[in-house]
């Protein structure tokens, strides 16, 4: 374990300013957005991976485990709300009201998503396609084995020597372990650098922070459990070898200027400021996702532009490791290539569940064409078995919000306009169609 241990989850002592722009009593949408967050509340009875993160009242919780009101039911609820929520007339100071569009738009669209999860949880079955559209507002491109297979010619160039390329790869990234003793230390200077570099252009409020815990047995190598009152419990899972490009991407993914700082700046300007409640839940099966898998993925190149991020890794972690930072450089060119096959696992799991393939054959597919060693791979399809069309919000979130920030922050933006764009995106209730 690092750091603290086990943070405490704080729901009940929420509080929520007026202000002029909108606070709770001038909310006209008060009664919609509580109702809202108790469907979420009464459907993560039936599924126990649904919320997210809660940091409301703790009786509207307890009143959700003792009702468990069931499914039928709850989609009832949810279509209610759809009507009336369709009939509210847009509200909010008028000089504020593209904020109350939007908050709106994301109303509708998590509560579509809600009344899928709730078909597939009476046994719908979906498309992957039709179920990613349905629960994240959008669907990842198709691609094809020719397109992988040019990258893995690339990068067998990179790799030369005897036996199947996935063999080569894994005994190479051997040499970029961190060895367990070094791992907290390495850890705790990424996340140090990630927060330095994010608190340069982010505002965020002093009693904001997090605490770090190392488990094992997870289908995901890390994950961000937001509590509320700014804080996070970070869990890294140490299942598998943990590589050093590792640390930047998990302190910047799940810290700064990732999860950590997107569910801080929601709760600050949208659940707080603004008195808007439904941000005190986080449905995790929603187009929410998408934004914030995105972002938190992009955040690593807007808190690590990539010649800055060789050169910390190289003159820092790389030493923190025991690594040769004479390696970094070549390291990172290789990952540059691997990083094109992203792609892939989402072909994976297109096919699988699909039907298509099998889950050894979706394995497979992953160790060629993705790069990941057969017992990576497996925990990958554990990951889609359990979070299916989910995979979809890691890279095309990625590509959508990254092209978004780059437009909203003009032609050849500098490091200030990017992160100005990035840190409104952050703050706003946007959904991924609003990003296209």
């Amino acid at each position: 374990m690092l750091l603290l241990g086990v943070a405490l989850v704080c729901s009940g002592a929420w509080a929520v300013t007026t202000e002029a722009q909108g606070g709770p009593a001038a909310d006209p949408w008060r009664g919609i957005a509580e109702r809202y967050v108790k469907l979420v509340l009464a459907i993560g009875q039936h599924d126990a991976d649904y919320v997210d993160a809660f940091y409301g009242p703790a009786e509207w919780k307890t009143e959700a485990a003792r009702t468990k009101a069931p499914l039928p039911t709850l989609d009832q609820e949810a279509a209610s709300l759809e009507g009336e929520l369709a009939r509210a007339a847009a509200a909010g100071d008028k000089a504020d009201g593209s904020m109350w569009t939007l908050r709106r738009q994301y109303l509708k669209g998590q509560l579509g998503a809600i009344r899928a999860r709730l078909a597939m949880l009476q046994g719908k079955r979906f498309t992957f396609d039709e179920e990613s559209k349905a629960l994240y507002d959008a669907v990842a491109p198709t691609h094809t084995e020719a397109e992988f297979e040019a990258v893995l010619k690339q990068l067998s160039d990179k790799l030369p020597g005897e036996g199947a390329l996935i063999d080569r790869y894994d005994r190479y990234k051997l040499g970029f372990v961190i060895p367990a003793a070094r791992l907290g230390r390495v850890f705790q200077e990424a996340i140090r650098a990630c927060r330095e570099r994010t608190q340069t252009f982010v505002s965020l409020p002093p009693t904001e922070r997090f605490t770090v815990e190392y488990v094992t047995g997870k289908s995901w190598s890390g994950y961000n459990w937001y509590q509320g009152q700014y804080r996070s419990l970070i869990q890294v899972n140490t299942d598998l070898p943990v590589y050093i490009d590792r640390a930047v991407d998990l302190a910047c993914h799940e810290g700064y200027p990732g999860h950590h700082v997107y569910n801080v700046l929601l709760e600050q300007h949208l659940m707080r400021e603004r008195g808007w409640v439904e941000y005190s839940v986080y449905p995790l099966f929603s187009p929410q996702s998408l934004i914030a898998e995105g972002t938190a993925n992009y955040g690593i190149d807007v808190a690590f532009p990539q010649a800055e991020r060789v050169a910390f890794e190289r003159d820092v972690l790389f030493p923190l490791a025991g690594l040769d930072p004479a390696k970094a450089k070549e390291y990172y060119d290789v990952q540059a290539l691997v990083d094109k096959l992203s792609y892939a696992g989402n072909e994976a799991a297109r096919r699988y569940l699909n039907g298509s393939i099998d889950r050894d054959a979706a394995a497979a597919w992953i160790e060629r064409y993705a790069m990941y060693p057969r017992p990576r791979a497996e925990q990958r399809v554990r990951f889609i078995d359990q979070y299916r069309s989910y995979v979809i919000n890691y890279n095309l979130g990625k590509d959508l919000v990254r092209a978004y920030v780059e437009k909203q922050a003009g032609r050849s933006p500098t490091t200030p306009a990017r992160w100005r764009a990035f840190t409104a995106l952050l703050s706003s209730p946007r959904l991924p169609s609003g990003l296209q």
